[in-house]
């Protein structure tokens, strides 16, 4: 590769980091562009992706590169890719319908959302469809396993400002009555076995009525060394589960509340989010279960899906429905709600619950969360399986009696977590089933016998997942590195009477076997007794390495940030992919929806872009790795100390209307890169090109803020939500003129 090919992929999301994308690309492309660096930009937003999947619908000019799939094969194929990742939508059934009517009303002739297929062209629909929701995009590009951590400079701001980046810490009250429940019988935990293949073999997933009539399901290719799963989680236990925990939260007085992750789970958690809606309302559903039928709702899209289906109903049915649901919202305990101020709750709709997004706020305030009231109240934390349940029992525990954290003084967690190609119950969509009936699950080999088998009852949730020999070792390599490199100890969180784990724990030690550890403190520990440990050693201002399957990966690496620095937005992933390329993973995207809304509202976006200046800085690096490009270098340090800057001056966003937000935290990232880059004696030719510009942006400092903050106060119009009009977004995210010209001019 010589030096004009020097190329940086950089992903185009979904709402608020799809709108900062507009303001901090075009000036971070002219600056690059002077070393040699291109950005080059792929769209694996959700509309992008829904319409790659149905070109032949679409007229000529409609039509749009699918990214996502050449994305997936660089990843495989490319050992030099460059790829920075942003938060994308996993997409639940109510987004993708709402997305493709935004489409459908725009002009793009894609067709219905099917549910329940009757013919061939249907189900060829659905298919297309299910390549799109869910967790489309990240099986696809995760081809290597992940190191997550904090920033230095975002963890140094955070101890010197810690009640400033994010929101603060809240103290925990004596008798706290918050806690964590999560079923003791009948869950995916208890039904799980798991086996690890001699070598390469096919099997069968294949269902068997009582009648002994069978069908096959899924094929599946297993490689050697491959850890395969497979479980059932009963709907009978889950519905009386449900049941008891609405009573013990009414007669607790606390607040109820579900926590799933109905967005990368995609299959399964709808339905589970579906069962908590149908008992929550038990009496509604006993009393319009017909109704509800004949209007075809179905309780895993949330009571949003229910209110707009009951405009279909006649004007006093319609108000006997809903004045039955109020009586139920008095006679059961209140519900956490998302948006107090709109009566939007916990089961309006399933992409609402997202558990690595919830959990840490209700740590974070004291072990409280909104009510229905508007104000925070101790609550019922319901979590159904148990697999990963108790680690949020322990930390809730641990500030019960120790108080909340002290962002000052806290140790940090780093996570190595287990993602490559599609490890662990992330890449279980296609291997999810609905007993259609009584009868049993088994998986076959290609000789006939009987690998696993579940005896499961009409409605229970089987799946199955698997896990490759490759991505194993790869994880195990890197954080045998990271204990060597760092010295911190390293935990692997893996329960030995779970049946996954237990065939993990067996390769850990094959792997580990043959390796000098005498230096390094490396453990295997349950969750929950590495939660106690962890948090010991962080109270204390210790590191710690947490060694994760994917799963507890998402959630560990949303939940100690948002303790430590308050929020995951400014955490960075690197992921050395399997072949030698580099995938970057900037922040995370829970709150994204909820800062769109207040930018259409008010103007104002407080969307916080500091993991993309680390992702930027992150992919300069590699490419200074990689090829020994020396100017890559000079950017790279030039950014991180624009990043350090930023933070130290206290430059991010504020909550609030009419303070900085996401728009003016740009300025300030590329007047301090500028800065920094006229300052440096490594590149004479960097250095001179840039001095005109700094000295306009440091002139007109406030005029720019001025012109800033003058397009925040009243509603914005970007034409869409899912598929935004680009040139009022451009308009709506660059409002600046003085900026514009100074940027333009580079």
């Amino acid at each position: 590769m010589n030096e004009k090919n020097f190329e940086i992929l950089w992903t185009k999301v979904d709402e608020a980091p799809y709108l900062a994308t507009f303001a901090f690309l075009p000036p971070v492309r002219k600056i690059l562009e002077k070393a040699n660096i291109n950005i080059n930009i792929k769209d694996i937003s959700l509309s992008a992706r829904v319409l790659a999947q149905f070109q032949d619908y679409l007229r000529e000019d409609q039509r749009v590169s699918d990214y996502l799939a050449e994305l997936g094969e660089l990843v495989l194929k490319d050992p030099s890719i460059d790829l920075v990742k942003l938060p994308n939508i996993s997409a639940t059934i109510p987004q993708l319908t709402d997305t493709i009517k935004e489409l459908q009303k725009k002009g793009y002739n894609i067709p219905d959302y099917v549910e329940e297929p009757k013919n061939e062209e249907e189900k060829n629909i659905k298919e297309r469809y299910s390549k799109v929701i869910g967790s489309a995009v990240n099986p696809v590009l995760r081809q290597g396993n992940n190191i997550r951590m904090i920033p230095n400079p975002v963890k140094e701001s955070a101890r010197k400002f810690p009640d400033l980046m994010g929101l603060p810490l809240k103290e925990w009250e004596s008798g706290c009555k918050s806690h964590v429940s999560y079923m003791e019988k009948g869950d995916f935990f208890e039904n799980e076995k798991s086996i690890a293949t001699a070598s390469s073999r096919d099997v069968r997933i294949v269902f068997s009525d009582t009648s002994g009539n069978s069908k096959e399901l899924k094929k599946v290719l297993l490689s050697e060394g491959e850890i395969l799963d497979s479980t059932f989680m009963s709907v009978k236990d889950l519905q009386e589960f449900y049941d008891k925990q609405i009573q013990d939260a009414k007669e607790k007085g606390v607040l109820w509340s579900l926590h799933l992750k109905a967005t990368m789970m995609k299959v399964s958690d709808p339905v589970i989010f579906g069962y908590a809606v149908k008992r929550y309302f038990k009496d509604v559903f006993d009393k319009y279960e017909k109704v509800f039928n004949e209007i075809g709702f179905k309780p895993e899209y949330g009571l949003n899906s229910l209110y707009s289906k009951l405009d279909n109903l006649p004007k006093d049915l319609k108000e006997d429905i809903e004045r039955d649901i109020e009586v139920v919202y008095k006679k059961n305990p209140p519900m956490m709600m998302v948006d107090s101020k709109k009566g939007i709750t916990n089961l309006h709709s399933p992409n609402l619950v997202i558990i690595d997004a919830s959990l840490p706020p209700i740590i974070r305030d004291g072990g409280r969360t909104w009510g229905p009231d508007n104000n925070l109240h101790d609550v019922k934390i319901i979590i159904p399986d148990r697999c990963y349940a108790p680690i949020y029992d322990e930390i809730i525990e641990d500030c019960k009696k120790n108080g909340a954290f002290d962002r000052k003084t806290m140790g940090s967690v780093i996570n190595i977590g287990l993602m490559a190609m599609k490890a662990e119950e992330y890449g279980s969509h296609d291997k999810t089933f609905m007993a259609p009936s009584d009868g049993k699950f088994e998986i076959v080999d290609e000789n006939g016998n009987i690998l696993m088998e579940h005896r499961v009852n009409e409605g229970d949730i089987f799946r199955a997942c698997q896990v490759k020999d490759v991505a194993v070792k790869n994880w195990i390599k890197l954080a045998l590195e990271q204990a060597k490199s760092t010295g911190y100890s390293t935990i692997f969180w893996l329960n030995e009477e779970r049946a996954h784990d237990a065939q993990i724990i067996k390769k850990i030690k094959e792997y580990l076997s043959d390796k000098d550890t005498n230096d390094v403190d490396i453990r295997i520990l349950k969750p929950q007794e590495a939660m106690k440990f962890t948090v010991k050693k962080i109270r204390n201002g210790e590191n710690v390495i947490a060694v994760t399957g994917n799963v507890l990966r998402d959630y560990l690496t949303d939940l100690f940030p948002i303790l430590e620095v308050g929020t995951s937005a400014k955490v960075l992933s690197i992921i050395p992919l399997l072949l030698g390329g580099r995938l970057i993973e900037a922040g995370a995207g829970g709150s994204a929806p909820r800062h769109v809304w207040q930018f259409l509202e008010e103007g104002h976006l407080r969307w916080d872009s500091t993991a993309e200046y680390t992702a930027l800085t992150s992919a300069l690096r590699f490419i200074e790795e990689k090829f020994g490009y020396k100017r890559a270098k000079v950017l790279a340090d030039a950014s991180e100390k624009a990043i350090t800057k930023m933070l130290l001056n206290k430059q991010w966003p504020s909550r609030k209307v009419g303070e900085l937000d996401n728009r003016g935290q740009h300025y300030y990232f590329i007047r301090y890169m500028l800065e920094e880059l006229t300052q440096q004696n490594e590149d004479s030719e960097l250095k001179e090109l840039f001095k005109k510009a700094v000295k306009e942006l440091v002139d007109n400092e406030k005029i720019i803020n001025d012109e800033l903050l003058s397009a925040q106060g009243k509603p914005v119009d970007i034409g869409g939500y899912y598929f935004p009009d680009e040139d009022k977004v451009k308009k709506a995210m660059n409002p600046s003129n003085t900026l514009n010209r100074i940027i333009g001019s580079l």
